[in-house]
């Protein structure tokens, strides 16, 4: 009997390293000329950055400020997706960005038509908010990991449990 091998594709941010990042970017504009004395905050609340500033170019800055220090801690930038400037209380601005924990239903079935077209012996299934990729040949899981990755389905993925 032959064995099975498989790997999972998951999408998932470590939020220690997303609060390591935003109390960087705090201190930062603490100290930086143009933002110091002014309304910029960033907090993270349950899977969401709220972005606050006095203005949409001070709220720009603290966007870049923010992006910074998430590649610094090898947070992906795929995986963080903003919502439309909002006027706030006291004539400041607000955005909110959310963080993508999981992989989109949609997404998924993407991934899984991607394998299904490629041709390759291999089983692809949905379980929660991850894709399984299932072969009796690593050859062509590692086929898979290959073309996954030079493909942009516009979402952050990793390749774990890979058996």
């Amino acid at each position: 009997m032959a064995a099975e091998y498989s790997f999972d594709i998951v999408s998932k941010i470590d939020l220690q390293e997303v609060t390591n990042a935003v109390q960087q970017t705090m201190k930062e504009v603490q100290t930086r000329f143009d933002l110091k004395g002014s309304k910029c905050h960033v907090t993270l609340v349950e899977g969401e950055l709220d972005l606050t500033a006095d203005d949409e170019y001070k709220l720009k800055s603290l966007k870049e400020i923010l992006e910074q220090k998430l590649v610094k801690r090898h947070v992906p930038l795929k995986g963080l997706t903003y919502g439309k400037v909002l006027e706030a209380l006291q004539g400041t601005v607000k955005q909110v960005g959310s963080l993508q924990q999981g992989i989109p239903q949609e997404k998924g079935k993407e991934i899984i038509k991607l394998v299904k077209n490629s041709k390759l012996k291999v089983q692809a299934s949905i379980q929660g908010d991850q894709v399984r990729i299932s072969s009796r040949d690593k050859d062509s899981l590692q086929t898979v990991i290959k073309m996954l990755r030079e493909t942009d389905l516009g979402i952050n993925m990793q390749f774990t449990n890979y058996r």
